[in-house]
C-alpha cells in the first residue's frame, strides 16, 4: 500500500486544488449597508414599535417599551418633582384646538340620555376644556396603542350609570379606528359588550350599581325609592367578571342592607354600607384575579350639582343653565361626602391586593357646566308644570358626551401605561 502523498509529492502532481476566499457580492454589500443605515437611523423608533406589540400591563412595571433597561422614564412618569406628579391635582385649561376628542354625531353608541347637542343644548363650551395636572402633563390618549393592548383581551366597567357613561366614552374614543364591519355592540341583560373583531377584544359594561346583589339589579327597571343590598353577595355578579384583563369598578349611593335568610332588613349608615361593598370587591379581586396579569381600577364618587347655594349662587337653583365651571380650587359641594372618600382610603390602605385609584371627584366638582341638565331624552313625558320650571327636572348627576368623562378615561389611560 502506498503511503499518502507528502506535500512535496502533491506539489509535483499535475492536479491542483485552488481555494479562494469568498468575495462579497456588490448587491449583497449594498443591501447590508442599507439595513445598517436604516437600523442606525430608525433603531429607537423600531424598538418602540416592537415593544408596543408585547405590552406588559402588570401593575409592577410599565410597558416593556418604556422600561429603564432601554429608555429613561418619560417626563410624565417622574413629573417635575422628585416624588412624581399627582395627576388628580390640577386645573382646567381652555383648549379648543384639541377638544373635543370626538364628535357627538360621529359616535353612534352614546345613549340618548347623554347626547346633549342632539337634544337642544345651545352651547358647546363644556366640550373644550382639558385637565392640566400641576407639575406635569397628561399623555395624549393613543387609541391605536389602547386597541393593540386590548388584543385578545377583555376590558370591563362594572358599576352604575356613571360608570356606564365612562364605558361609552371609552368606546367612542376607540371605535373610529375600527371598520364598521369589524365592530358590534350587543346587550345581554346586565351585560353590554362592544367587540373589536379584528383585535379579538371586547370592552364591556356590567350593570351592578352596588357591586353586591341589590333590588336595583335590573338593568332597565331600577328606580326604587328604598334601595337595599345583600351582604356577602358579590359572587352573584362576580361570576360574569371572571377572565377579565382590565377591570374598572365604581359605585355610588348606598341606603341599606339585608343580610340573612329571612331577609330581615337592617339599616346601616352610608359609610358602613360603602365599606362593606369595597371590602367585598377587593376580596373578590384577590380570589379571582392575578395581579401579575390583570389591572384593577376603582373610580371615586362622581359629584352632582343639585344645590346652587353650594357655589354661592341664589338658592333653589342647580346645574340648569350653568355654562361656566366653579373657579374656587377648594370647592367641595354638599352632595359629596368626604367621609366616603375616607372610607375608600381606609379600605385601600389595608388591602394587599394592588388596585389603582382614579380620584376623579375633585376635578369633576368644578364642572357644574358639564351635566346633561335638561338636554337629554326624558324617561317619561314632561308635565306642563315641569316644562314651566326647567330646574325641577334638570339632571345634575350625569354628564354630556363628549365631555368630562373623556378626561376620566385619559386618566385611566395614563395610569394604565405610564405610572
Amino acid at each position: 500500500m502506498k503511503p499518502p502523498p507528502t506535500s512535496s509529492s502533491s506539489s509535483s502532481s499535475s492536479t491542483f486544488i485552488l481555494t479562494r476566499k469568498p468575495r462579497l457580492s456588490p448587491y449583497l454589500f449594498t443591501l447590508l449597508a442599507f439595513i445598517l443605515f436604516i437600523t442606525i437611523l430608525y433603531g429607537q423608533d423600531l424598538g418602540c414599535i416592537l415593544g408596543q406589540l408585547d405590552l406588559d400591563i402588570s401593575p409592577h412595571r410599565p410597558p416593556s417599551s418604556f422600561t429603564e433597561k432601554h429608555y429613561k422614564k418619560l417626563p410624565f412618569s417622574i413629573g417635575e418633582k422628585e416624588d412624581g406628579c399627582d395627576v388628580f391635582s390640577g386645573k382646567w385649561v381652555w383648549d379648543p384646538l384639541n377638544r373635543p376628542l370626538y364628535q357627538e354625531s360621529e359616535c353612534p353608541y352614546i345613549q340618548p340620555q347623554l347626547t346633549c347637542q342632539e337634544h337642544g343644548r345651545p352651547d358647546r363650551d363644556y366640550q373644550f376644556w382639558r385637565w392640566q395636572p400641576h407639575g406635569c402633563s397628561l399623555p395624549s390618549f393613543n387609541a391605536s396603542l389602547m386597541l393593540e393592548t386590548l388584543r385578545n383581551k377583555r376590558m370591563m366597567f362594572v358599576g352604575d350609570s356613571l360608570n356606564r357613561g365612562q364605558y361609552v366614552s371609552m368606546v367612542c374614543l376607540l371605535h373610529s379606528l375600527i371598520p364598521d364591519h369589524a365592530k358590534s355592540m350587543e346587550t345581554f341583560g346586565s351585560l353590554t359588550v362592544f367587540t373589536a373583531k379584528d383585535y379579538n377584544a371586547t370592552i364591556e359594561f356590567y350593570w351592578a350599581p352596588f357591586l353586591l346583589e341589590s333590588n336595583s339589579d335590573d338593568a332597565v327597571v331600577h328606580r326604587v325609592s328604598d334601595r337595599v343590598v345583600r351582604r356577602g353577595s358579590i359572587y352573584k355578579h362576580g361570576k360574569h367578571w371572571k377572565g377579565v384583563d382590565i377591570m374598572v369598578f365604581n359605585t355610588y349611593l348606598w341606603q341599606g342592607s339585608f343580610d340573612d335568610e329571612e331577609k330581615e332588613i337592617v339599616e346601616v349608615s352610608t359609610e358602613d354600607a360603602y365599606r362593606m361593598g369595597m371590602k367585598s370587591m377587593l376580596r373578590w379581586a384577590k380570589n379571582n384575579m392575578n395581579p401579575k396579569k390583570t389591572r384593577v381600577f376603582f373610580t371615586s364618587m362622581s359629584p352632582s350639582h343639585q344645590k346652587s347655594i353650594d357655589w354661592g349662587a341664589e338658592p333653589n337653583g342647580n346645574c340648569y343653565n350653568q355654562t361656566e365651571m366653579i373657579a374656587d380650587p377648594n370647592y367641595w359641594g354638599s352632595d359629596c361626602r368626604k367621609s366616603i372618600m375616607g372610607v375608600i382610603g381606609e379600605v385601600f390602605r389595608k388591602s394587599k391586593f394592588p388596585i389603582t385609584f382614579l380620584n376623579i371627584t375633585q376635578l369633576s366638582l368644578y364642572r357644574k357646566d358639564a351635566h346633561t341638565s335638561i338636554y337629554k331624552k326624558q324617561w317619561s313625558p314632561l308635565t306642563p308644570k315641569q316644562i314651566a320650571n326647567p330646574t325641577s327636572y334638570a339632571d345634575c348627576v350625569h354628564w354630556c358626551l363628549p365631555g368630562l368623562q373623556d378626561t376620566w378615561n385619559e386618566l385611566l389611560f395614563a395610569k394604565l401605561f405610564y405610572t
